[in-house]
């Protein structure tokens, strides 16, 4: 039943979306809902600072992926996007 299942990004921030509850559709696994990133005003180290923030919402399939391993997953994304660096990509 869930041969060949994958992993979807889906990207509504191009278009104006903000938060959003992605749905799971066979054969996916999961999917990552991806919204609009924009500056806002957020307290960090006591200090007030303009950051910019990206809503996200995953969801996934629990028959095959615990939760815990689903936040655990969130996490390690985020700290990805804080620490990107473009320069160690390009080619």
């Amino acid at each position: 039943d869930l041969k060949g299942g994958t992993f979807t990004i889906s990207n509504q921030g191009g278009i104006g979306g903000a938060h959003f509850t992605p749905i799971v559709n066979k054969p996916e696994v999961a999917i990552l809902g991806l919204g609009r990133a924009a500056a806002k005003a957020v307290v960090r180290d006591g200090k007030v600072e303009v950051r910019t923030l990206m809503p996200m919402g995953l969801s996934y399939d629990h028959r095959v992926i615990d939760g815990g391993v689903a936040a655990r997953f969130t996490v390690d994304l985020i700290k990805a996007i804080e620490n990107f660096d473009e320069a160690a990509v390009k080619i």
